[in-house]
């Protein structure tokens, strides 16, 4: 059974008001972080359907590009939790800064390869930096977020407005990406991912007075146990696992539906509804004061996920896929939030950046699986067949949430590592 903490009657003035957007954003130094954040993160969503609809216009098939996506896709999954744990070392602006120039560099790389027709192990090649340099810039502002609010009841806020934010630029990622690639060039996609991750970036990296502090004791610095160490991050990042064969799936399986009913055009529209749907459900998740355990509200979203995306595969026109897509965002979002929600209680502040970028190299990770697997199964099955991997992948999550959401809950902190060595922590209770 749930339960919920009340403050005791000569605590009201000082406890936060009900959770809600407007006390969020008034949050003290909130705003400096919000807008570089928000357009250094806005190419993370146009990256993988840029390289899809170059790739697949230079060599003709959804498997080569999804292929080559799916590099990517790896190779970020594999290089974010470096980044993120070098980060909650040194400081987040000594990690970014060397990234967005890396990630910048590499991708226009990449582009002149494609458009030169040069060979498929060429483009794989190119596509390992262009994925291992991806700024972590969405678990970095969530990071800096625990920072400003430190365990107030308005965690839950923020990570739903960064879950808006982050489907904020998935309506408006593939949108931009799309148009650029069919109206004005194929190139044109991903020219612009790596002008606006270089200008964003910077602009974030410069806002140095509101990244975590490195903890340092003496002269040394403090380093902290590695998030995978913790059983629940292990589930989490299965489980986003599942998410990410969602975009991903989506992401090559509407591409080729609306290719073949000759509107490449409606391909942006169908996944901007698809993110809409997430954005929507997310604002309404973010003003909700929740009562249930974060736990069961987790089991409950991937249940309703599931069952959402069972359906894709047998849409067969644009209003009815648009339904169905605008439904599945919809289970998306409470699965995410509740997931990043999670991440505070589990894992200790020293090590946050990296839970996030381990969660966020996930959903990348299953992203670049998906649209491998989707476009293989477009290529060789029947129209739609890439439907189904979202489903395989929504149902192999939900299945470990259900079998492991014990691991989920969060254990009283004893113990912090500082050079190898155990410390008792005093812990503040509300």
């Amino acid at each position: 059974m749930a339960s919920t903490v009340t403050s005791e009657p000569s605590k009201d003035s000082s406890a936060p008001p009900r959770p809600g957007y407007g006390n969020l954003l008034r949050t003290r130094g909130a705003w400096t972080f919000l807008l570089p954040g928000f357009a250094a993160r806005q190419p993370f969503a146009m990256l993988t359907i840029s390289i899809v609809l170059l790739v697949q216009h230079t060599t003709g098939s959804y498997g080569v590009a999804g292929a080559v996506a799916a590099v990517t896709g790896v190779s970020m999954a594999l290089c974010a939790p470096w980044t993120g744990r070098l980060a909650d070392r040194y400081g987040q602006r000594a990690v970014l800064v060397p990234g967005v120039l890396a990630h910048s560099l590499s991708g226009l790389v990449l582009t002149a390869l494609a458009l030169g027709h040069a060979p498929l192990w060429a483009l794989f090649v190119a596509a390992v930096p262009t994925g291992a340099s991806v700024p972590q810039v969405g678990p970095m502002v969530r990071a800096r977020w625990g920072v400003k609010l430190k365990g107030s009841p308005l965690m839950t806020t923020a990570a739903a407005f960064e879950s808006v934010t982050d489907e904020l630029t998935f309506v408006l990622g593939p949108l931009l990406a799309t148009a650029l690639c069919t109206a004005v060039n194929p190139a044109a996609g991903l020219v612009t991912e790596a002008s606006l991750t270089l200008i964003g970036g910077l602009l974030f990296a410069a806002q140095r007075g509101t990244q975590p502090s490195v903890a340092v004791k003496g002269h040394a610095r403090v380093e902290h146990a590695s998030a995978l160490s913790i059983p629940g991050v292990r589930v989490l990042i299965v489980a986003f696992l599942g998410i990410g064969s969602v975009f991903g799936g989506m992401q090559v399986s509407l591409a080729a539906f609306t290719e073949s009913i000759g509107e490449p055009g409606l391909n942006g529209v169908l996944y901007g509804t698809f993110a809409a749907g997430n954005m929507i459900s997310g604002v309404v998740c973010g003003a909700v004061a929740w009562k249930s355990a974060p736990q069961q509200r987790l089991v409950v979203g991937y249940v309703a996920l599931a069952l959402a995306a069972s359906g894709l595969w047998a849409a067969h026109s644009v209003p009815v896929l648009a339904g169905l897509g605008l439904l599945v965002g919809m289970c998306i979002a409470p699965a995410l939030i509740t997931g990043y929600t999670l991440v505070e209680g589990l894992v200790p502040a020293g090590a946050r950046t990296e839970a996030f970028t381990w969660l966020t190299g996930a959903v990348a990770l299953g992203q670049g699986v998906a649209v491998t697997a989707a476009g293989q199964l477009e290529d060789r099955f029947w129209g739609g067949a890439g439907f189904l991997v979202p489903l395989a992948g929504t149902v192999l999550a939900l299945g470990t949430v259900l079998a492991l959401r014990s691991r989920l809950v969060a254990r009283p902190r004893g113990r912090t590592v500082a050079r190898g060595v155990g410390h008792r922590l005093p812990v503040t209770v509300d």
